[in-house]
């Protein structure tokens, strides 16, 4: 069977009712029951099992208020989770995309400007670790840095902004304090007052104003206290399309440049990149981060110019509300890194580890492959774990649901496994193996005997990842996937296999053996 390619964007809550995308208020209704009957937290007694249902229980009711709610259901198959988490809410009933779009756009930008009355803190720790220092002998920190800064809105009109930076690398260290002050003009104006003390101490001014709708302009001027030099910059930005924008900057002083840069962020990626060139050196550099759920993301970066030449990767998840982890593997002129970060809130700790001065091609390929595995073992695992848990609670209905078809010769699954392509094309092998095929695909053989209706049917929808579905998982992240179901009807075997996004519907005649 030729496997097909399915644009499925936003469909996951889909997938965990085991809906179709067009469903309607009463079928998701009826979906949300015939789950909740299952995984309602008071029908367990065992502390595990409570657990398990609740954690569970919490999925379920979150995908039922958005799908069942009209316009929180629209704001998702636009925006997906993104929309929704941001808190906004449609004020009036809206029926086009256009217009659901336009509002979203238009209180998200009220619930920035109410923001602005907030003081808000950011800062970060820089802590540089080298292993090879540590190994000679020479202790393991190569240097640490810190900068934190707090903005106001003042009034209306004024915000303020005042922090500092401290860094330290070896016997030698520097450090700055800075003030800015923000005066909006007008909706398409304002103008900002800065002052800098500390090694490289200047004032200066900046001005910023919209030109259109789609553009924007802004212009600075920079003197030096230490020896007296004027800097001047512009900065042209343009929107270029809903999602997407590039500007120009030009420096001139000192160390004069320019720059064009280009930025794109949609729901599921954002992406980046700017070619440099200066009196001494030039450069570019390009960044791409990949959305793989609500919790985790992927990134590949790089730089390369008169000095630099480097190359990142690594992925983060989201382990809170307000708290994401990440973990990068970084390979260039200064040598081996794997990164670590935490951030939180406005708060980030990174970590850098020199792992090698040295670029050996094996040592390099080895430093990357271990973190890459350990993180893409682990996301499976849990992964696993948690359909395993799902797939406990359904076992007693799946079972009763089995019986009753064994007792009128209805549609009975006698073998389910969802994963890898390759996998699946030697499932006759799989049985009682643990090689590396076999940990490519899940067995979910009890998750559809639940889904079996009272007539013996059973149904899943098209356009929905099937890795969604209650008690199912994706067991290779990044791979072609496709679904193996063996089952028997009146008396007669059948076999199928279906693409992820696929609809499927058993029983029918040419699945039969």
């Amino acid at each position: 069977m030729e496997e097909k390619e399915y644009s499925v964007p936003n469909r996951e809550l889909y997938g965990l009712l085991n809906i179709s995308p067009d469903a309607s208020t009463e079928e998701i209704r009826k979906a949300y029951r015939q789950w909740a009957q299952v995984y309602h937290p008071d029908k367990y007694q065992a502390s595990n099992m409570k657990e398990i249902a609740t954690e569970n229980f919490q999925r379920i009711c979150e995908a039922y208020e958005i799908l069942s709610d009209e316009n929180k259901r629209q704001i998702y198959d636009i925006y997906g989770m993104e929309g929704l988490n941001s808190g906004l809410e449609l004020g009036v009933k809206l029926n086009k995309a256009e217009e659901i779009k336009e509002e979203l756009e238009r209180l998200r930008r009220r619930k920035e400007q109410e923001k602005l009355a907030d003081i808000r803190p950011t800062g970060s720790i820089l802590a540089n670790l080298s292993l090879p220092h540590f190994l000679d002998g020479d202790g393991i920190m190569r240097g640490m840095a810190m900068n934190s800064e707090v903005q106001s809105q003042m009034s209306k009109r004024i915000g303020i902004a005042v922090g500092g930076n401290l860094a330290v690398t070896g016997n030698s260290g520097r450090g700055a304090a800075t003030a800015v002050l923000k005066h909006q003009i007008s909706s398409v104006a304002s103008n900002e007052l800065m002052a800098s003390a500390g090694l490289h101490s200047l004032i200066g001014i900046q001005t910023t104003r919209h030109l259109s709708p789609h553009s924007s302009a802004t212009s600075g001027l920079a003197l030096s206290l230490k020896d007296g030099s004027i800097n001047l910059s512009n900065l042209w930005t343009r929107q270029m399309s809903q999602t997407s924008n590039g500007n120009i900057q030009l420096l001139l002083g000192t160390e004069s440049s320019i720059a064009v840069g280009w930025q794109k962020k949609e729901e599921k990626m954002s992406a980046a990149g700017e070619i440099k060139f200066g009196t001494s050196s030039f450069g570019a550099s390009a960044h791409y981060t990949h959305r793989f759920s609500s919790k985790s993301h992927g990134r590949i970066s790089g730089r390369v110019g008169s000095n630099a030449l480097e190359f990142e990767i690594g992925g983060g998840r989201r382990i809170s509300k307000f708290s994401t982890v990440r973990m990068l593997y970084s390979i260039g002129i200064q040598g081996i890194f794997w990164k670590f970060e935490l951030h939180r809130g406005g708060q980030k700790l990174i970590v850098p580890v020199l792992i090698s001065r040295y670029i050996n091609p094996v040592f390099a390929a080895g430093t990357f492959a271990i973190p890459t595995s350990l993180y893409f073992v682990l996301k499976v695992r849990e992964a696993r774990a948690a359909a395993a848990k799902a797939q406990l609670l359904l076992e007693n209905v799946a079972n009763r649901k089995r019986n009753k078809q064994t007792e009128v010769g209805g549609l009975i699954i006698t073998k389910a496994v969802y994963g890898s392509v390759k996998a699946l094309k030697k499932q006759d092998e799989l049985e009682g193996s643990n090689d590396d095929l076999a940990s490519q695909v899940i067995d979910v053989t009890t998750p559809l005997n639940f889904l079996v209706n009272d007539l013996g049917q059973l149904k899943l929808h098209e356009g929905v990842k099937k890795s969604g579905i209650m008690g199912f998982c994706d067991p290779c992240p990044g791979e072609p996937k496709k679904l193996l179901v063996r089952y028997t009807y009146n008396g007669e075997n059948y076999q199928v296999v279906v693409d992820d996004c696929e609809e499927l519907q058993i029983p029918h005649e040419a699945h039969k053996l």
